[in-house]
């Protein structure tokens, strides 16, 4: 009681201001639009709000496109020691900062999706020019990289492209900063707001980025004319990715000044329509570039495939030897257990093969001595020391062994027909 007697009429309206300033704003926060939660700010309200879909439908197909990126980099990336190719791996740090500008292009959607005040207008005019530049800039280094190529083979080092694309690229940084200071830092009508601009003037600060988007589709046409034809299918991806860019900056250019006109309502036109072509121009870049080059990195060159066929490896192996050998020399013949010859289609035939028992006295049969006194270099070991095989005998079926008794009667009749042969070599005449 001694507390509440202490205080002073002044405190209690104090106390009763504050709560029906609580109160009040309170009220004010539950005229948030369906779906965004109390507090929240206004410049929030196309990210959560679900009578205009179009900032939750965006914020779905960015978030996917930024986690596709991300996952594109790392792969990007994690891919070098697979690439066997020299020349494809020296596109790699271009292609990893194009896939960076592609990442930065799915971020920048969430800008374009926040309603406009100084952070926001400041960082669209200056980033929106400044990605594309990255990413086009890239496309152009690397037709002209396949241009040298196509013609020799041999492209510059990966430094130098790199180097390129990057020097490309900040020309639209130095424009974007000058546009930037020019326009908020000494204009003075407008009180520095970077969001008081015409959409003509932004249109216009890109030209130079419509130039490298035509640059980079006219360089990569004249690939197709080299003598090294299989780099022509990166021309192809670079081409197709170009033309589809050109046809989105047109329909979002017309749109942007002078469809939002037509509609009556351009204020609330201008920031759909500046995201859905940043959408839809990254997704691009990601399906008809990144995708289609990364799926060609690991991939072996002409060179490589043309070499692995027809030159196989020349390393000292047991599989080289056995290639090397032919079947006459490979063939080992253990005299003591097996008579097995290695069937060819070109051994020479013995010439008693096909001896049958008759007395041929009329036929010259050479002996043994008489074939190794001729110069016979080109004939094999078989010709040279013949074996007796007899047709008419079972032991020139299919049982490759024979046998000691068959052996035996074989030099008998060898040794008959010898003598006989020697003895009158004349009986004709």
């Amino acid at each position: 009681m001694a507390l509440l007697s202490g205080f002073h009429p002044s405190w209690t309206i104090l106390v009763s201001t504050w709560l029906l300033s609580v109160f009040s704003n309170m009220a004010a926060a539950q005229t948030s639009p369906t779906g965004c939660g109390d507090g929240l700010l206004a410049i929030y309200f196309n990210l959560c709000d679900l009578s205009a879909a179009w900032g939750i439908v965006l914020q779905a197909i960015t978030s996917a496109g930024i986690v596709s990126s991300f996952i594109l980099t790392i792969v990007l990336i994690a891919s070098t020691p697979f690439i066997q190719d020299k020349r494809k791996k020296s596109m790699l740090g271009t292609q990893v900062f194009f896939l960076l500008g592609t990442f930065g292009l799915f971020c920048l959607v969430f800008d374009m999706v926040v309603k406009q005040y100084f952070s926001t207008c400041a960082s669209r005019r200056f980033l929106f020019g400044v990605l594309f530049a990255i990413c086009f800039s890239s496309l152009w280094a690397h037709a002209g990289n396949l241009n040298c190529l196509v013609r020799r083979n041999i492209g510059p080092s990966g430094w130098i492209i790199f180097a390129i694309a990057v020097a490309l690229s900040l020309v639209q940084v130095i424009i974007n900063t000058e546009w930037l200071i020019i326009t908020v830092v000494r204009t003075n009508s407008t009180a520095g707001d970077p969001c008081a601009i015409a959409n003509e003037d932004f249109v216009m600060a890109l030209i130079y980025v419509m130039f490298l988007i035509l640059a980079g589709f006219v360089t990569a046409w004249p690939a197709f004319c080299g003598r090294y034809g299989h780099w022509k299918k990166h021309a192809v991806f670079i081409i197709i990715t170009n033309f589809l860019s050109i046809c989105i900056w047109i329909v979002w250019i017309v749109m942007y000044v002078y469809g939002n006109v037509r509609v009556g309502n351009p204020t609330y036109w201008d920031d759909p329509t500046l995201a859905i072509a940043l959408v839809s121009n990254a997704w691009a870049f990601v399906f008809f570039y990144i995708i289609p080059e990364i799926s060609q990195l690991t991939k072996p060159s002409l060179e490589q495939t043309f070499e692995e066929e027809h030159y196989p490896s020349r390393g000292v192996g047991y599989e080289t030897i056995l290639k090397e050998q032919t079947t006459q020399s490979m063939y080992v013949e253990n005299k003591a257990f097996s008579m097995d010859e290695p069937q060819s289609a070109k051994r020479p035939v013995s010439p008693y093969s096909g001896y049958n028992g008759q007395i041929r006295s009329s036929v010259y049969q050479p002996t043994e001595m008489a074939i190794m006194n001729k110069n016979t270099n080109d004939l094999s070991y078989d010709v040279i020391i013949p074996r007796a095989t007899a047709n008419t005998h079972p032991a020139a079926s299919g049982n490759s062994t024979l046998r000691a008794e068959d052996a035996y009667t074989a030099q008998n009749r060898h040794t008959t027909n010898n003598g006989q042969a020697n003895s009158s070599p004349y009986s004709q005449w």
